[in-house]
């Protein structure tokens, strides 16, 4: 039996993409901002209705030089319920990430806690969309306009999503995404800052490509992050395809809840009706006690079958080896708690009902 992974990157026909790059063997321009960067920036644009766009490699890049360009000191609070990259970004610009407890019913920060974290070298808030889960964006701003402070959303899981009629990628000093070719709306790799300070917008410009501002005109020490064209014209076709996509997976999704919703020992996705949700990510939480197996024997069954799933996030960035102990993970006790029964199951928009059936099927099994 063929394997299920836990995702599948969608993929315009080959014919389409082929189509899309055609013109490059014409042009031979391959990277440095040319015709597919700059559509797909103003594609994203309205695709997102966000007032400015900055395309880069990737989503790690977009979160690291955002916060290099704000040009910060100090400290960065945050949450461990996230990828490496979210505090990888922070710690490699010179701040220290001050680690925040997460809600037990979204996943993402715990408004209530963050104020009690503000010290006198604090200098922003970098909060997480977790799958697909918004943050709490009006407490955080309301926070962040009180003590001054910068607000920086990893919004990896939150591509095209939006909030009481407001796209979300609008919410912040800046909204970084990834498009990774694991995500929503992938160009392979790549990644965007979302913002509305048009000097935010030129200092990025300026990090990801060198600091050069003309043929003669290097004006800034920068790094190389630019997007090249084939990975924009990947974007181009997803993004042309990416609502009836999300429609798949919503189908997904609503199979998932048919088979698992009311099963006692088992927590899953709040979906939130004023949100309009791109399911990203279908997280179970699975408490032993209650449910009769642990997620670790879940977790190998489902591997025994052939079947992919993801401990997604285990373990939390503040128990990673390279801070040498330097955080204790019992000050951020749900977020501990959820990381040690969370698993996200197969999702993509191509996963067969009948697939989906069978994961089910395998994981009720385990219910003693």
């Amino acid at each position: 039996m063929e394997k299920i992974l836990v995702t599948q990157s969608s993929m315009p026909g080959f014919h389409e993409y082929m189509d899309e790059i055609e013109e490059l063997w014409d042009s031979h321009w391959l990277t440095n901002m040319g015709i597919k960067h700059k559509k797909l920036q103003k594609e994203l644009k309205e695709y997102l209705s966000v007032e400015n766009v900055e395309l880069l490699t990737n989503g790690h890049m977009a979160l690291e030089l955002t916060l290099q360009a704000m040009n910060l000191q100090g400290e960065v609070i945050t949450t461990p319920f996230t990828f490496a990259s979210t505090t990888h970004a922070i710690v490699r610009n010179g701040l220290k990430p001050v680690f925040c407890d997460i809600d037990p019913v979204t996943y993402t920060m715990d408004v209530e806690k963050i104020e009690g974290l503000i010290t006198d070298r604090t200098c922003a808030i970098m909060p997480v969309h977790v799958y697909g889960n918004l943050c709490d964006v009006e407490g955080i701003e309301r926070i962040a306009h009180k003590y001054e402070l910068k607000v920086i959303y990893d919004a990896a899981h939150a591509f095209g999503e939006v909030y009481k009629g407001r796209a979300i990628g609008s919410f912040g000093d800046a909204s970084c995404f990834s498009f990774h070719a694991t995500k929503v709306f992938n160009s392979i790799e790549g990644g965007a800052v979302c913002f509305t300070d048009t000097r935010l917008g030129n200092l990025l410009y300026e990090l990801k490509n060198f600091g050069i501002h003309g043929p003669e005109e290097v004006s800034a020490v920068g790094a190389n992050a630019k997007m090249n064209e084939f990975c924009a014209a990947m974007g181009l076709c997803n993004l042309r395809h990416v609502k009836e996509e999300i429609e798949k997976r919503k189908a997904v999704v609503e199979r998932y809840y048919s088979h698992l919703q009311g099963v006692e020992g088992i927590q899953l996705n709040m979906l939130r009706s004023d949100v309009d949700s791109n399911y990203a990510y279908f997280p179970v939480v699975f408490e032993e006690k209650a449910f009769g197996a642990s997620r670790a024997e879940v977790f190998n069954m489902l591997a025994e079958n052939g079947i992919g799933a993801r401990k997604y996030f285990y373990p939390l960035t503040n128990t990673f080896s390279c801070f040498h102990r330097e955080y204790d993970v019992n000050d951020t006790p749900v977020a501990l708690h959820i990381s040690k029964r969370v698993l996200t199951l197969p999702l993509y928009a191509d996963l067969q009902m009948e697939d989906v059936d069978r994961i089910c099927r395998l994981i009720l099994a385990c219910k003693v």
